[in-house]
């Protein structure tokens, strides 16, 4: 791999860490701890949160007939979801086990902890629910689909991609013929080296 592209990829991982240790300063900020999967408040901040919190008829009165009208088109959306989850799960199962590629561990995108919240009322909770749902479903599938990329055909485009995949920075140059066919097997290789993690 380019030695820049190497030390451009390394310097965002840095990033990425210096940035959740930003995020995880907002733990004493806002008076909460973080115990395995449980998120704990202190008893006063929990009582203030719940003092903040408003009706659901409230909240009804005040939506929009724009947001009250588009609701079902949203959920609708649940069901392609939860068969694309269905799908790449066992994708994962059967070819990441045949190519020698390790698994993405769904429960590291897929967070929901948002519906714990005491200033959210019943909808906001569902509200929540869904979304970190389908926000982190769309992460897994894109790690499950950038292995599987990196496996099957690791070339950069040579058009500028709007977002990249985790392995992108690993995929070979476009147009270097001799390149792709002296490191391909290096690159597949190499797949057993990434962690459950990502």
């Amino acid at each position: 791999m380019d030695t820049r592209i190497a030390d451009l990829l390394e310097a965002i991982k840095k990033l990425e860490k210096e940035l959740l240790q930003e995020i995880e300063k907002k733990e004493t900020e806002f008076y909460y701890t973080v115990i395995g999967k449980k998120v704990r408040f202190a008893k006063e901040i929990r009582k203030r949160h719940r003092q903040m919190m408003q009706t659901v008829a409230r909240y009804l009165t005040e939506a929009s007939l724009r947001n009250i009208l588009t609701v079902p088109f949203i959920w609708f959306m649940l069901l392609p979801a939860l068969l694309l989850d269905l799908s790449v799960t066992i994708f994962q199962a059967v070819c990441f086990r045949a190519y020698g590629i390790p698994r993405v561990k769904r429960r590291r995108y897929i967070v929901i902890d948002r519906h714990a919240l005491a200033y959210l009322n019943f909808i906001e909770k569902l509200n929540c629910v869904y979304c970190g749902y389908v926000n982190g479903l769309i992460a897994y599938v894109g790690e499950i689909a950038g292995r599987t990329e990196l496996y099957w055909c690791p070339i950069k485009h040579a058009r500028r991609l709007a977002a990249m995949h985790s392995q992108y920075g690993k995929f070979l140059e476009y147009g270097d013929a001799e390149g792709y066919r002296r490191h391909l097997e290096e690159v597949r290789r190499d797949l057993s080296g990434l962690d459950d993690e990502a």
